[in-house]
């Protein structure tokens, strides 16, 4: 009986050389930087063509929600429409003809870092192309996916070792992401925090490295730009108060987000239905445009009117509901893409909301005010990385540092929250475990007994059939005789 074959780990490789890291260190940067730079430069184009605004710039004055605003409803519905088509029919191809995609965790952790080219860089193109005709989720996993598809082959053709090509892939990642929000210090805290989870020198040279130099990079086509165009604001007491009270509130709402995206995303299909339900969700995504063209983009738009206190009460909460529906839709429907700028945009969102019942009580403080801490608490606990949410946060708006004590305060209450929920979850499920476990047994062992039984129906049976035969051959045997 031959042995059941198992994998074998890959030989471990000595570590390389100062020469070769560095090398692919510089290279790494240089790649994601012009991978960032050149999804941007398509996500705008693309963005220009469809709502026919500064079509002769790719780079303009001009925002994609003015854009988009101005826009007749037609269009915004018609642009929607093929924006479910091209998800649908993309995604369909690509799950029936491609190679399974690897996500970047789990190229992170795999003894083959490497992620399939053609499969990754036809998602990442879909992604950027669906975001810029209106789909709500996030782009910034597109730029990530590039950065890592690159230093994912760079490490295999340097003959890096596994531990250093994971930090290369890794820092590809974060790269991608510095490159394309022009965040360079944020990309590397991502890398760290988030996709390696550690702060040693091995990681955190390369991360700053990588994040720095594709940042540099993208600056030749997309301009030392920051995202959110802040006016300046002040805060005091009634703002920290504020913060301490609401970071739980944000780390609930941020909870509920998270589990009914997560549920969403999972229930979404691959197969046939996968067009019909994109064309369908983009469809009504265009009709409910006509009248909220705020809803279209990842969140952009919505947020940076937080930030400059131009939303209403009223507004900001029915954008917050419309924008929860939509996202969690799109990816019910198979439409792929981050959550980084949708979950911003909708705890700048909350925040107006709250902020706005907060100034009925002791009021002084501008709604953009509570915006910024609100979007960087909500956005820490659904993605569960308070460290690079807040060091984002103050690279998108540059907002002075002394509003690191109220965000600070803020995250605290709504990672601790989050974190609070997901144990008292994890509790629940154990506690449910056993008694699944013992229905499983009591099946398990109903199908033995059944199984036994038959077996001593089959065995009494044919030896039934044997006796019977047995006296037939006598039988015969007598007359033979005779």
């Amino acid at each position: 009986m031959s042995a059941t074959p198992t994998v074998s780990e890959p030989a471990p490789r000595e570590p390389s050389s100062f020469a070769v890291l560095a090398a692919v260190t510089v290279l790494t940067g240089i790649g994601a930087g012009l991978g960032g730079m050149s999804l941007a430069l398509l996500l705008h184009w693309i963005q220009h063509i469809a709502y026919g605004y500064s079509v002769s710039q790719v780079i303009s004055n001009e925002t994609f929600l003015q854009g988009v605003s101005a826009a007749s409803p037609e269009r915004r519905v018609l642009v929607l429409v093929v924006c479910g088509l091209v998800a649908g029919l993309g995604w369909g191809a690509l799950y029936r003809f491609g190679r399974p995609l690897v996500s970047i965790k789990k190229a992170v952790k795999s003894n083959d870092p490497r992620m399939p080219i053609v499969s990754t860089v036809v998602h990442a193109v879909l992604q950027i192309v669906t975001v810029a005709l209106g789909s709500p989720l996030g782009r910034e996993v597109a730029p990530r996916e590039i950065g890592s598809v690159w230093a994912g082959w760079l490490s295999h053709r340097a003959g890096l070792s596994v531990a250093e090509s994971r930090i290369m892939v890794a820092c590809g990642a974060g790269a991608g992401l510095a490159a394309v929000y022009n965040v360079p210090l944020g990309g590397a805290v991502f890398v760290l925090e988030v996709l390696l989870g550690t702060f040693g020198w091995a990681a955190l040279v390369p991360a700053i490295a990588t994040s720095s130099i594709a940042a540099v990079v993208a600056w030749l086509g997309l301009g030392n730009e920051h995202q959110y165009e802040v006016q300046q604001l002040t805060f005091g007491a009634p703002l920290v108060i504020w913060a301490v009270l609401c970071g739980p509130v944000f780390g609930l709402a941020a909870w509920g987000f998270t589990e009914l995206t997560a549920r969403a995303r999972a229930a979404a299909p691959k197969d046939w239905r996968l067009p019909v339900a994109a064309l369908l969700n983009f469809a009504i995504i265009g009709g409910l445009a006509i009248y909220f063209p705020q809803l279209l983009g990842n969140g952009k738009g919505p947020a940076g009117l937080s930030f400059n206190s131009d939303l209403t009460i009223g507004l900001a909460a029915t954008l917050l509901v419309l924008k929860v529906l939509i996202t969690a839709g799109s990816l019910r429907a198979g439409a792929e893409g981050g959550l980084l700028t949708p979950g911003l945009a909708n705890g700048a969102l909350l925040a107006i909301v709250l902020g706005g019942v907060w100034n009925m009580i002791w009021p002084g403080t501008a709604s953009g005010a509570f915006a910024i801490v609100g979007a960087g608490a909500f956005l820490a606990a659904s993605m569960q990385m308070p460290i690079t949410a807040v060091v984002l946060l103050l690279e998108f708006t540059r907002v002075s540092h002394d509003f690191l004590i109220p965000v600070l305060l803020a995250v605290a209450g709504s990672v601790s929250t989050f974190r609070l929920l997901a144990t008292l979850r994890a509790a629940e499920a154990v506690k449910l475990a056993p008694a699944t476990q013992t229905a499983a047994a009591q099946t398990t062992a109903t199908q033995t007994t059944a199984t036994q039984t038959t077996a001593t129906q089959t065995t009494a049976t044919q030896t039934a059939a044997t006796q019977t035969a047995a006296t037939q051959t006598a039988a015969t045997g007598v007359g033979t005789k005779v």
